[in-house]
């Protein structure tokens, strides 16, 4: 799916999405992504904070990497929410892609993530836990540009 062109020169500039950790959870996503079922996304304000990094806003496009850390795809922020993890609401989880049927499935399937080693070494916080009050981020996107050769 292509609804817009993006030159070669314009992805190189644009901020890297990655979505999980390299490996088969990330493949997952970003073939959800690319097939069009995942176009929402859930992000700790902890973590943002911690890489120093901005939260996403409106308007913004990023390129989507692979595990390989290729560019697969654009993508562009068409919403942006930052609630506590209690307010997470259906809508968001189905938009996921993920295939979630509940909001505690979901949330389940979240915190194993946001619990585990890789997670909370990137946070370097080896205790990191999350529950209702932790602020997340809920990020809403359009995919721009399939950027997988054709064939």
């Amino acid at each position: 799916m292509t609804t817009d062109s993006v030159s070669d020169d314009d992805i190189s500039s644009l901020p890297r999405a990655e979505f999980a950790f390299p490996g088969p959870l990330r493949d997952q996503l970003v073939a959800a992504i690319l097939d069009g079922s995942k176009t929402s996304t859930t992000g700790l304000v902890i973590d943002y904070e911690h890489e120093g990094e901005p939260l996403p806003s409106i308007g913004i496009r990023e390129a989507v990497v692979d595990s390989d850390g290729r560019p697969v795809a654009v993508i562009e922020v068409t919403g942006v929410r930052v609630v506590p993890l209690a307010e997470v609401d259906f809508a968001h989880v189905v938009d996921e892609g993920e295939g979630d049927t509940s909001i505690a499935g979901w949330r389940a399937n979240h915190e194993r993530y946001w619990h585990s080693d890789e997670m909370r070494a990137a946070l370097e916080d080896p205790e990191f836990t999350v529950d209702d009050t932790t602020l997340v981020v809920l990020q809403r996107f359009r995919l721009v540009t399939d950027l997988r050769p054709a064939g």
